[in-house]
């Protein structure tokens, strides 16, 4: 068992696994912090252009916006999914042929 798992962790793929998948975590990690703090940011110091009333009714332009820092959370996980199940898996099934 810990051969096993030395081979694997000086496999080349595994190495270009780990860092390809931290990467692409940080890049949208980062542009999570980014969505997420501007809002706030918006919310502190932009309180006129959020409670400015959409077309002349009753709702804000801030429901709109706070829904869309919403909603790209689900974007940026959905993205991640995607390349997790494509590439990434690909790659880890790639390892666990050289196992064998």
């Amino acid at each position: 068992m810990q051969d096993n798992a030395q081979k694997i962790l000086n496999n080349p793929k595994f190495q270009q696994l780990v860092a390809r998948r931290s990467a692409f975590a940080w890049v949208l990690s980062a542009a999570m912090l980014v969505i997420y703090f501007g809002f706030i940011l918006l919310v502190a110091f932009g309180k006129s252009f959020l409670g400015a009333s959409l077309a002349g009714g009753v709702m804000t332009v801030g429901v709109p916006v706070g829904i869309l820092v919403i909603v790209s959370a689900f974007i940026l996980t959905g993205i991640y999914v995607y390349r997790a199940n494509g590439e990434f898996d690909e790659l880890n099934r790639q390892i666990l042929e050289e196992l064998k």
